[in-house]
């Protein structure tokens, strides 16, 4: 018979945020692959509207930086279940109102939940994790997220092919399965402790202005894919809501079966190297899009789009190097702030932009991610504290 602590060895932090790496995609891999024919179908939404509701998903990784002043009451591991009840409260209840009123609130309520723990699985992932596990770590943690992923809409397929379920039943099945379960890791997992005590104020240090750059621009790269790319499906080819999710299916097996490998890419080549790659990638990706002429290729173009993402983990170990160890909390709500600078205003004005010429929404975002590409050569061989550029360093 096994022991009481053999018993609990699996209540590991490597176990606990691998399960909350399943538990996100669920509700909130549910709630992106229904939006934009949700939105279109049930609340008559254009791009000008879809611009402003992702605008307003955006508030809350904008305000970020709070995480810090939030931990001066409950402790980071309490809070990330917080979070995750607001997530999947906010994706259960989505389908229950097609209005464009309706929609920002559930949208607000979702995203809060989604961006508070985004911020804290950083946080806590830096802290948990060595130097050394990070990289291949960080990635199987996108591998089992992208496994749960297609598992998620392999479901949504059944239900809206097969059982032909309402929204509001499908919204309400993917927030309600991962409120389950986050109350089973609400009572199952003890409290984990960190080596180092965190920073409780905001950190902004001027050695860390790399990071923050790159974040910036990580930020605004993504709003691109997430806002325009999934819509340019649906109303430039017509893309059906099971076509939008075979198409996630095809995302998330490509990442579940690569990420890992590519995290330990990263860990082998190191993150300059690893990161010019993504941008190089990501300007042949944009102009893609904004010269496709058929379904086909821009479903080609989605996936490799998708495919880069995991890539962009190099900038966290990047800062895991270079950063001292009890800035992690502080400086995690900071880049999520900054993150999402961006990500607040280009989802409304591209939406304008959009409605003029769609092409030019992708040649500006190729024209960022040129911008990156500059900002990743000036990445050390081998950052560390003390060595966290190659030029403009700031003291």
């Amino acid at each position: 018979m096994l022991s009481s602590k053999a018993a609990n060895d699996w209540r590991t932090p490597q176990n606990f945020l691998i399960i909350i790496s399943i538990i996100v995609p669920i509700a909130f891999s549910s709630w992106m692959a229904l939006l934009n024919n949700f939105v279109v179908e049930k609340a008559n939404f254009d791009g000008s509207d879809i611009g402003l509701l992702q605008s307003v998903r955006e508030i809350p990784g904008f305000l970020a930086f709070t995480t810090v002043f939030v931990l001066l009451f409950i402790r980071e591991q309490k809070f990330m279940i917080v979070s995750l009840l607001l997530l999947t409260v906010g994706t259960a209840i989505t389908g229950l109102f097609p209005s464009v009123a309706g929609l920002l609130v559930t949208t607000l309520i979702m995203s809060t939940g989604f961006h508070y723990f985004e911020t804290l699985k950083q946080s806590l992932s830096l802290q948990w994790l060595t130097k050394e596990e990070a990289p291949e770590m960080l990635g199987k943690l996108i591998s089992v997220g992208a496994l749960a992923s297609l598992l998620t809409y392999a479901a949504l397929w059944v239900m809206l092919e097969l059982l032909r379920l309402d929204y509001v039943w499908v919204y309400g099945i993917s927030g309600g399965v991962g409120l389950l379960l986050v109350l089973v890791i609400a009572l199952a997992f003890p409290q984990f402790k960190s080596e180092t005590p965190q920073t409780k104020k905001l950190v902004l240090r001027k050695r860390y202005w790399l990071y923050y750059s790159l974040t910036f621009m990580s930020g605004a790269r993504r709003q691109i894919f997430t806002v325009f790319a999934g819509f340019l499906m649906v109303e430039k080819f017509g893309y059906s809501v099971a076509d939008i999710t075979l198409l996630f299916l095809i995302n998330y097996l490509f990442n579940f079966l690569f990420a890992k490998k590519i995290g330990r890419f990263i860990g082998v080549v190191g993150e300059r190297k690893a990161l010019m790659f993504e941008y190089v990638g990501l300007i042949l990706v944009f102009v893609g899009y904004g010269m496709v002429q058929t379904a086909e290729w821009a479903a080609a173009l989605y996936v490799v789009d998708h495919l880069f993402f995991a890539l962009a983990l190099a900038i966290k170990t990047y800062f895991q190097k270079i950063a001292d160890p009890a800035d992690m909390a502080s400086t995690a709500g900071v880049s999520f702030t900054i993150n999402h600078i961006a990500a607040v205003v280009i989802p409304v004005t591209f939406g304008f932009i959009w409605l003029v010429s769609p092409a030019a929404v992708f040649y500006i975002g190729a024209a960022m991610a040129g911008v990156s590409l500059l900002l990743s050569l000036n990445i050390p061989k081998h950052p560390e504290d003390g060595n966290e550029v190659r030029v403009l360093k700031w003291s």
